[in-house]
């Protein structure tokens, strides 16, 4: 467990207590330099690492090592001022100012060279340091806002020709026929500001992702270059935040890592552990928590502090999803700035806020129970797939406002997590064998190369289940010239006959029971041979009165289902525990009491098992025969958590 520590911010006198403090709170980790560009580099070419090498050196004579930050997220006052072509101009044609952050614009040439010069500068002198463990680069990557200036608009022109060759191509593709979008020339093709062409708007939020994985790979070159091999290269993401394809630009990073902030409220274990298992997706293995929430934040509505114990659950639950590391946003409160309100560990008189008692409970545990840990997993049978390339093309064309195809994958996930107790979630073109059940509620975007990837799975045995809206958009995001579900309707036996946005909740039953649709509804066409219908609609417009609804199908050794609504609670619980039943999908631990989440790990020989009460009462777990406790003392077959309680158990493999 670590925390950001800004040592800039405070003189060196004061360096010691602080260290002192975090040694004695059990802190192994800090992240240093990701604000500090204009005391690192106060005049232009003047370079001052003294300072910052004094820092690293005083955290390591308290057992703490160093991540460093490279400072690109804020450039300091003297580069913007002589070179405003470096900072960003917003939609409304107006370059923004200097002060806050993200003020930047990644697509300045000249702004990459400054980037590129001072991670360089850094990895020459911290590059072979022992006590610097890793990188982490800029930091929560601007928000990835974009200049809207002509510099920016040659590049994505650029760009689209590089990729489509010939105007033909493209026209062809956009269909630019429609309303007279014909394009010419490429210098007519315009930044996509509002409502536009869906396959313009898609493509440049493809150019988005192209252009902040080349500004980050602007300064792992360099890095890399200059640094020993052990040291590893990060960047701090944000959840299910859209701003860029995360599968592309976690490529080149040795690891993931995300910022876990709740804000208004309190956590959603749902949420929060849907967040952690993305994050790990984004390259398959463990990540980091690089920032969470120290008790509380100072930009949201309400910035209600967390319940006494929720943090240390937090924490507990990031680790069980695969996080080897959390750290704390931030150490000491600073005097003055736009975060100065922001909860801390300490005081801005330098004095323990009562939160880090608990930080220094669970920094105390993980040391207690690391080595358990080490060259763990989690391993899971299900996944659940997500593809930036069709929630964007939702996202571009709801149908309805109160679409949210987050929440859907968030449906899925909470009803099938609790009965499998582990999921992964990762990119639809990620390898599928090892899975018994493979879920895609929103694959709005289905190529035929994705189609295929996805059919292979099928027949070599596994079970895929679409949701709505899925298979009717090409690479282009255009419209399939087959109905729903596109590719994969003649595998189903079924298609798409007609979608509708639903103005109320309509009935539906089956199989799985009876209950409601919501929001959305699709008529299915009853199976061919080999498939049956799982769910079909009650009387409601008409059209879909008694028309199928959710349908089923063998496909070579495998299944492929298609749900066309979005179900109720119930309705969803039964659908998943028909899918975890028909896959063969079994729970990683057995019967849990309802608020209590478990998950595991697995390496090394063992398994590893994290359980959390999340519920306001207390729970009791039976546990599985042979296990270990390690943080509390259970008697015999079971353990009482209270709420946030935890414990952690060990069973040979």
């Amino acid at each position: 467990m670590g925390t950001a520590w800004y040592p800039e911010q405070w003189p060196e006198s004061r360096w010691e207590e602080d260290l002192r403090m975090m040694e004695g709170a059990g802190l192994k980790v800090v992240r240093v330099g990701e604000f500090a560009w204009s005391r690192m580099e106060p005049a232009e070419g003047k370079f001052d690492f003294d300072w910052l090498d004094r820092a690293i050196r005083a955290a390591a004579k308290h057992h703490i090592v160093a991540v460093v930050g490279t400072p690109t997220a804020t450039p300091p006052a003297w580069l913007t001022q002589k070179y405003p072509d470096t900072l960003r101009v917003e939609e409304n044609g107006q370059r923004v100012t200097h002060g806050n952050r993200a003020h930047a614009s990644v697509s300045s040439p000249r702004y990459r060279e400054f980037c590129r010069r001072i991670a360089e500068q850094m990895a020459m002198r911290f590059g072979h340091n022992p006590d610097v463990v890793g990188w982490q680069i800029d930091n929560e990557y601007g928000y990835a806002l974009m200049s809207y200036d002509e510099v920016t608009r040659k590049q994505f022109q650029d760009w689209l020709q590089a990729k489509y060759k010939t105007l033909e191509s493209l026209n062809a593709h956009w269909a630019t026929s429609y309303w007279s979008q014909t394009y010419d020339n490429w210098a007519q093709i315009p930044i996509p500001v509002g409502p536009h062409n869906p396959g313009l708007m898609l493509e440049w939020k493809r150019f988005v992702t192209y252009s902040w994985t080349s500004y980050q790979q602007n300064q792992i070159d360099v890095i890399r270059k200059h640094a020993d091999a052990r040291q590893f290269i990060t960047g701090n993401f944000m959840g299910f935040f859209d701003g860029f394809d995360h599968y592309q630009i976690a490529e080149p990073l040795t690891f993931a890592s995300w910022d876990d902030y709740v804000g208004t409220g309190h956590v959603d274990p749902v949420s929060n552990g849907l967040s952690h298992d993305l994050t790990r997706g984004f390259k398959r293995q463990n990540f980091w928590v690089m920032e969470t929430q120290p008790g509380a934040v100072n930009w949201s509505p309400l910035n209600n502090f967390l319940n006494k114990g929720e943090a240390r659950a937090m924490a507990w639950q990031a680790i069980g999803h695969g996080a080897d590391d959390i750290n704390y946003w931030q150490w000491r409160s600073a005097m003055n700035g736009q975060e100065e309100i922001h909860g801390v560990l300490v005081g801005a008189d330098g004095t323990p806020v009562p939160f880090l008692e608990e930080v220094s409970q669970t920094a105390h545990e993980f040391a207690k129970v690391q080595d358990s840990f080490r060259g763990t997993v989690p391993v899971s049978q299900v996944a659940l797939l997500y593809s930036y390339d069709s929630h964007w093309a939702v996202q571009f064309q709801k149908h309805t406002e109160k679409y949210d195809d987050i929440a859907l994958l968030k449906k899925y996930y909470g009803a099938i997590r609790r009965l499998s107790q582990g999921i992964d979630v990762v990119s639809a073109y990620a390898p599928l064998a090892g899975y018994k059940l493979v879920v895609a509620p929103d694959l709005n975007v289905l190529p035929e190369d994705l189609a295929d990837h996805l059919l292979e799975y099928v027949r070599n045995g596994g079970h895929l289940v679409l949701g709505p809206r899925s298979g009717m958009k090409d690479e282009f995001n255009g419209l399939l010239p087959q109905r729903q579900p596109g590719f994969l309707g003649d595998a189903l036996g079924s298609r798409v006959e007609q979608y509708y946005a639903l103005e109320k909740d309509f009935p539906i039953s089956g199989q799985w029971g009876s209950g409601t649709t919501t929001l959305w509804a699709e008529q299915l066409r009853a199976p061919a041979e080999g498939g049956e219908v799982l769910l079909r609609y009650g009387k409601s417009n008409g059209w879909l009165d008694d028309q199928p609804a959710a349908v089923t199908r063998t496909y070579g050794k495998g299944r492929i289902t298609y749900i066309g609504a979005i179900l109720d609670d119930r309705l969803m619980a039964s659908a998943a525990e028909w899918m975890v039943q028909k896959s063969g999908v079994t729970p990683v631990f057995g019967p849990l009491p309802d608020g209590v989440e478990v998950s595991a790990r697995t390496g090394g020989g063992k398994q590893v098992f994290v359980l959390i009460n999340f519920s306001q009462e207390n729970k009791d777990v039976k546990l599985p025969p042979a296990m270990n406790g390690l943080l509390m003392k259970q008697q015999g077959d079971g353990v009482s958590l209270p709420p946030y309680g935890v414990e952690v158990l060990v069973s040979s493999k």
